[in-house]
């Protein structure tokens, strides 16, 4: 048996092969990350093997960079082994006496984990599992921009019109939103015409609270301690932010779409877990994979980062430990 070790990089990969003795055959093969790089690497391979079975070979889940090559390689019917790189650290720091790093002696360090075969594989989920982690994910990038397109908000409205937060608990409650999108200083608030409010009217459920909330700022404007000087640059920059919020929100209401329907197909009890919505459910699922490789509770609490740090020497025990906050941090948001 061959083992084959692949250092991964954004644009190239470094490959080392080595046999069951740990003799180097070929190393520091670089090869693109491309369709062509990767055939160059078959091309490669099949000087020293003649089936896929001769060979395993063994990458470190780096970024997502590895994505394409471990598919390529699986397609082509060969053994892939993905492990995280703290288990490849460990490896060599357990086996150089020097301390070096370069991506040929990784690669070579990854193919000689894989002959010794102490190693625990980082999970690759079905696809269903795989698309609730990319959609999560996504999710939670969509949510954390509008947190911060709200602030930005807040920023404006606090020069343009400081009063406006006493009048709404919520600013960005769908009525005051609307109400932002048409008026965003005190001059526009104090002067809305008729024509405008019933436009305005028009567009929202509560009509009543509504014009209640309009003259209650229009009062307040008349008295705002708000910037009087670049007001059209500042109006701009609110409404434009509030179209991107309301932009990204229809885009987490696409996106909590497909979960549901993915939910729906894989028919997961974990959303009968009082507590345990859909985005939280998908962010669980997603992130930890196959449950059955976790072979009891403490593992699966080490792949989460919630276990505690350990710091022992010789007689010594500490009594205050840290949580070690080494695993998923999205699987750790979602379980608090």
């Amino acid at each position: 048996m061959l083992y084959l070790g692949i250092d991964i990089g954004k644009r190239n990969h470094i490959a080392s092969l080595i046999d069951e003795n740990s003799k180097v055959l070929f190393k520091a093969f670089s090869f693109s990350n491309t369709l062509d790089g990767a055939n160059n690497l078959l091309e490669k391979l099949s000087i020293y093997i003649n089936a896929q079975s001769d060979v395993e070979i063994g990458m470190e889940a780096t970024g997502h960079y590895w994505l394409s090559v471990y598919s390529f390689l699986i397609e082509n019917k060969y053994t892939v082994h993905v492990v995280n790189p703290i288990q490849t650290d460990g490896w060599r720091k357990g086996t150089e006496i020097r301390k070096r790093k370069t991506d040929i002696i990784d690669s070579v360090l990854i193919a000689d984990l894989i002959r010794y075969g102490n190693f625990n594989e980082t999970s690759l989920s079905d696809e269903d599992t795989m698309s609730l982690r990319n959609l999560s994910r996504f999710r939670n990038y969509l949510v954390s921009s509008i947190g911060d397109l709200k602030r930005k908000v807040i920023c404006v409205l606090d020069q343009t019109l400081p009063e406006y937060s006493a009048v709404f608990s919520n600013i960005f409650g769908e009525t005051s939103k609307e109400l932002l999108l048409r008026f965003q200083t005190a001059d526009d608030f104090e002067n809305i015409s008729s024509n405008q409010l019933d436009e305005l009217l028009e567009k929202v459920s509560f009509k009543q609270f509504t014009k209640n909330k309009v003259t209650q700022i229009s009062k307040l404007a008349a008295n705002s301690f708000g910037l009087k000087f670049c007001q059209n640059s500042f109006s701009l920059q609110l409404r434009l932010l509030l179209e991107q919020i309301k932009f990204i929100e229809a885009q987490v209401s696409d996106v909590d779409n497909e979960i549901s329907v993915i939910l729906d197909k894989i028919k997961s009890p974990i959303t009968t877990i009082p507590g345990i919505a859909n985005v939280t459910a998908a962010v669980i699922l997603g992130e930890i994979g196959d449950i059955s490789r976790f072979s009891n509770a403490s593992k699966l609490a080490a792949y989460a980062g919630i276990d505690t740090s350990v710091s022992q020497s010789g007689s010594y025990v500490s009594s205050n430990n840290k949580m070690s906050k080494r695993g998923s941090p999205y699987l750790r948001k979602a379980l608090f």
